[in-house]
């Protein structure tokens, strides 16, 4: 679930950036905030909300550098390759679908 509303910018480059707060709840684990980036995404990011459940796959977490008024900044965040209504059931399984093909979970 978004733990708030996302924040769009618009970057020098031309790119639409839109940083949304993921709160994650494995079970019998901790409750965390994880911030995730969806570089270029499409219209439809528009009208995501705090309330909105939402599933994603991303390619990794990346280390970013930018310039901002107070200098060069740094942050550490998820980059998002797709973002699904979490009630979208069939979507879902196939926003996973590569990731769970390229788990071996036999090997141990």
């Amino acid at each position: 679930m978004l733990s708030r509303d996302p924040r769009t910018t618009a970057l020098a480059s031309g790119t639409t950036l839109v940083l949304l707060d993921v709160t994650v709840r494995p079970p019998g684990g901790a409750t965390s905030t994880v911030p995730v980036a969806w570089f270029d995404p499409p219209a439809s990011a528009a009208r995501l909300t705090a309330t909105a459940k939402r599933r994603g796959r991303g390619r990794c977490v990346e280390r970013r550098f930018f310039r901002s008024a107070a200098g060069t900044a740094r942050r550490t965040e998820v980059v998002a390759d797709r973002v699904v209504p979490a009630t979208a059931r069939a979507r879902v399984r196939a926003a996973l679908a590569p990731v769970a093909a390229q788990l071996d979970l036999s090997s141990g």
